[in-house]
């Protein structure tokens, strides 16, 4: 039976957590029942004076029966501990859903320029969610809300699949400390649900780059679901094929940051739009003999017209703009090293000083590149949205003392589009207002999404370290950029 979004929602998660209470008691009464057995009968048995063949029956009656107990009392203590396990992870995953069906219901109203529409979010059928504007419009909603239509369907599918996973996970533990002798109690024993998850996020990991994109996604789930000892263990096993996997990538939302120019190749072409056509052309060739080799490159491919993604060179950015880097360290590190060390340490505390492992992940927050400042970056990006993500892990130093560690990236995003408002003017070129992002709305030009994120840093929090520079981009993105033609090339994403 496929979990559906209405079976989250509806999930009574008071029951299992009276069914886990109910299995917690009836593993102390066995305790102490089993005690009782051990240090009274059995001791007695085994102290007796006597012989014979019921004498030698009795006694391994009384040890078989003790045994029992005590196979019993082990059984209920695993089946509470995977019960316990199952309602802290299920009741995290529905509050969640719950909340972004919420948010996603609301809209936004004070979005500028425009507001968002609220979306509606129903049961998709086999384990979807599906999600819809609240709003007709001949036209169909626009790039924005597209956008927003398919986070949240992709967001909330992905915690009905991973209430799913924990919920076959419970089920073959149950199974396992059960067994197939309904009058045989004693078999595997369970503290946790890590016991059945981290032997498959080992695996997973240990596909490396070989990992298809279904089996990264259920390891990124995995981690989410493990406790810090086990990811402590599943990072130090396999750290770089975590990093394959795309355990950094961005929760948050990626969307475009306003409506975009309109329905592409909607409008008739007009003579006067092959002069801006020219124009724009010429800009890449006079762009890219200068120094605005990333505006060059963005512009060319929103002429080529195929609106397939481009991956944004994240150290580059961060090298070439002080500004830039400032603002990541302000309002993504820096602000919350101290947050994240108190949360790190007191998670290794309750893991008795044994290492640990905390994802963490920064809200996004926009930054304005400026024309004085960087005019290849401005006529690049204009605006983009950053965030960071990363794991925080404690482990026991050489001296014994914690060291808390970060090992982060930085993700940056935006929609390159020539919206209201965006016009260029470069050296003798001058293209007002609108005329650029007609040529999305006529099907010469397209509008396409800009990704990237940094090389992985690692730094010690609270140790009083400098955050790291970016990587060194070499010769990315310039004429003499070896890779540079395979990113102005076509493909789902250009590189």
């Amino acid at each position: 039976m496929t979990l559906t979004w209405t079976d989250l929602i509806t999930l009574d998660l008071a029951k299992l957590n009276e069914a886990a209470m109910e299995w917690k008691t009836a593993a102390e009464g066995l305790a102490t029942l089993h005690g009782t057995v051990r240090d009274g009968l059995v001791k007695k048995s085994e102290a007796a004076r006597w012989e014979g063949v019921n004498a030698s029956v009795t006694r391994e009656f009384v040890r078989s029966a003790a045994k029992e107990v005590d196979d019993l009392q082990r059984e209920a203590k695993s089946i509470h501990a995977v019960l316990a396990d199952a309602h802290e992870e299920l009741a995290r995953i529905q509050k969640q859903a719950k909340d972004l069906a919420d948010e996603a219901g609301q809209g936004d109203p004070t979005h500028d320029p425009e507001p968002d529409p609220g979306l509606l979010v129903s049961d998709g059928g086999g384990g979807k969610v599906r999600v819809e504007s609240s709003i007709c419009d001949a036209k169909g909603p626009n790039q924005r809300t597209r956008d927003m239509i398919r986070w949240y369907a992709d967001t909330l599918t992905g915690m009905v699949t991973q209430a799913a996973e924990v919920d076959a996970a419970v089920t073959r533990a149950l199974r396992a400390s059960h067994g197939a002798d309904p009058y045989n109690a004693g078999h595997a024993e369970y503290t946790s649900l890590d016991q059945d998850q981290l032997p498959r996020a080992m695996k997973l990991a240990a596909l490396g780059e070989d990992a298809k994109p279904a089996q990264q996604a259920e390891l990124r789930r995995l981690w989410q679901s493990l406790s810090p000892d086990a990811r402590a263990q599943l990072w130090t096993a396999h750290r770089d094929d975590l990093l394959a996997a795309g355990l950094f990538n961005s929760s948050v939302k990626q969307v475009a940051p306003d409506r975009g120019s309109g329905k592409h190749g909607a409008e008739d072409i007009a003579w006067n739009d092959w002069i801006t056509r020219t124009k724009m052309q010429m800009l890449v060739v006079g762009a890219d003999g200068g120094d605005l080799n990333d505006a060059s490159r963005n512009m060319k491919h929103y002429l080529d017209s195929t609106g397939t993604p481009m991956e944004l060179p994240v150290d580059k950015m961060l090298t070439d703009v002080d500004g830039f880097q400032t603002h990541v360290d302000r309002r993504h590190l820096l602000n919350r090293e101290e947050e994240w060390r108190e949360q790190a340490l007191a998670e290794y505390e309750r893991n008795g000083g044994r290492p640990v492992a905390m994802p963490v992940e920064t809200p996004n927050a926009d930054y304005s590149f400026t024309e004085a400042v960087d005019r290849n970056w401005f006529y690049a990006v204009g605006s983009a949205r950053s965030n960071v993500t990363g794991v925080v892990t404690v482990a026991p130093g050489a001296d014994g003392k914690p060291v808390v560690g970060l090992d982060y990236q930085v993700n940056v995003w935006d929609r390159y589009n020539w919206d209201e408002g965006k016009g260029v003017s470069i050296g003798k070129f001058e293209i007002p207002d609108g005329e650029m992002g007609r040529q999305h709305k006529i099907g010469l030009a397209q509008e396409f999404n800009m990704a990237g994120s940094s090389a992985v840093k690692h730094y010690e929090l609270g140790s009083g370290a400098v955050v790291p520079a970016p990587d060194d981009p070499g010769r990315a993105g310039e004429r003499s950029d070896p890779g540079r033609h395979a990113r102005d090339g076509g493909g789902d994403i250009d590189r």
